[in-house]
């Protein structure tokens, strides 16, 4: 015997598992959809007389979306019961009533209705919308059909988004729902070859990148009014007339800014894997270089992808003695990089790399960069940076320097 409560529960797993497929089609194969209401036996009710009267009662009492259908049993010691079958839903919109979620289901319909009238190509396409559709605020929404139309009809203003000219827009709405507008534009245009590229889909202009430079000798630091710690632009780096002599190259940002005066040495840090925007500097492809990242597929992945552009690149401190030498200081990796060998790396990395790829020594083990001590890992740089005749330029021509 399904109770009101029982059905509610029913509809709302089915509503949580099939509404965007009711939203893409509303008309599809699932409708009517009609709902035993578990009618018992006589000898059930019977022999729980109280829950089965209760049952007939809150149907009795019932009014909702749907329709009920009723039937009627002769019972031998009961006599003729009127009990309850079927509810039968001939939409989704009965299934969102039944749940309190008819304001939101119609809104989400009308919502659709306005973008489909205005780009029947969606059509169909929206489902995975349905939240945003559905609980968008008017303004929000208003917004989004309005910044949709201008950059349909703008597709090549090379703006940054603070200057689109779009009532009520801003910076932070639309870096909020770039995922959306991007999934509605590609629909819209037709543009399948930029996926995940929202400035260039949109035909925007990107906020150049932007690098954080340590300056760790005086006489460096005198070339650029005596500033020893920038963050700029990327652009604004590669007009720099400065000549190190040693680049360094550190995965953590603490690393980075803890260290100490080192001649002729500039020190990069936390760019991740864009460190590969460091090959756009001509004036640090004459000097040594070193990479020091974390003990993991994605510090070696890291420095792979460094290497191909700066082919003499030097890494330290992330060999198999300075990894199993700190084996109580391990971590795990909670996402491993997908390759299974990495095509820039030396030959003890690439072991290295195997070794955490393959969990030869425990699985997805890491040795993160901050937890070698410094008492070990400064004396290392130093002596490396000492020692110039282990180099060649970063650029991978020249001599030793």
């Amino acid at each position: 015997m399904k109770l009101p409560a029982d059905v509610r529960a029913l509809l709302r797993r089915r509503f949580d598992n099939r509404h965007r497929d009711w939203f893409a089609a509303p008309e599809g194969d699932d409708w009517p959809l009609t709902i035993s209401l578990g009618i018992p036996t006589e000898q059930a009710a019977k022999g729980r007389l109280d829950a089965a009267l209760a049952w007939v009662r809150a149907w009795q009492s019932w009014s909702g979306a749907g329709s009920l259908q009723w039937t009627e049993r002769q019972w031998r010691t009961l006599g003729t019961q009127r009990v309850p079958e079927l509810l039968r839903l001939d939409g989704p919109g009965d299934v969102a009533a039944w749940l309190d979620e008819a304001e939101r289901w119609n809104r989400a319909c009308r919502r659709q209705d306005v973008l489909v009238r205005r780009w029947p190509v969606l059509t169909g396409g929206l489902d995975r919308l349905f939240n945003v559709l559905a609980d968008y605020p008017d303004s929000d929404f208003d917004r989004l059909t309005t910044t949709l139309d201008w950059l349909e009809r703008h597709p090549d203003s090379g703006l940054y988004l603070r200057q689109l000219p779009i009532p009520g827009l801003d910076t932070k709405w639309i870096e909020a729902r770039t995922a959306v507008l991007g999934d509605l534009l590609c629909r819209i245009t037709g543009r399948t070859d930029i996926p995940g590229d929202f400035h260039t889909l949109c035909g925007l202009r990107r906020p150049p990148p932007r690098v954080r430079m340590r300056l760790l000798d005086p006489a460096l630091r005198a070339r650029v009014g005596g500033l020893a710690d920038l963050t700029v632009s990327i652009d604004e780096l590669e007009r720099l007339d400065i000549a190190p002599r040693h680049v360094v190259i550190v995965e953590n940002l603490q690393t980075g800014i803890a260290l100490g005066e080192l001649p002729g040495t500039v020190a990069f840090m936390a760019l991740g894997y864009g460190v590969d925007l460091l090959a756009r500097l001509a004036w640090l492809r004459g000097a040594a270089c070193i990479y020091w990242g974390d003990i993991d597929t994605h510090g070696f992945a890291i420095l792979s992808l460094l290497r191909a552009k700066l082919p003499a690149m030097r890494s330290i401190l992330m060999d198999e003695t300075t990894l199993l030498s700190h084996r109580t200081l391990w971590s795990s990796e909670a996402s491993q990089h997908a390759a299974e060998e990495l095509p820039h790396l030396e030959p003890g990395e690439q072991a290295v790399y195997r070794a955490l790829k393959r969990h030869t020594l425990g699985p997805a083990i890491r040795l993160e960069q901050e937890r070698i001590s410094w008492d070990i890992a400064w004396p290392v740089l130093v002596d490396t940076i000492a020692r110039p005749d282990k180099f060649r330029s970063c650029g991978g021509h020249g001599g030793a320097m």
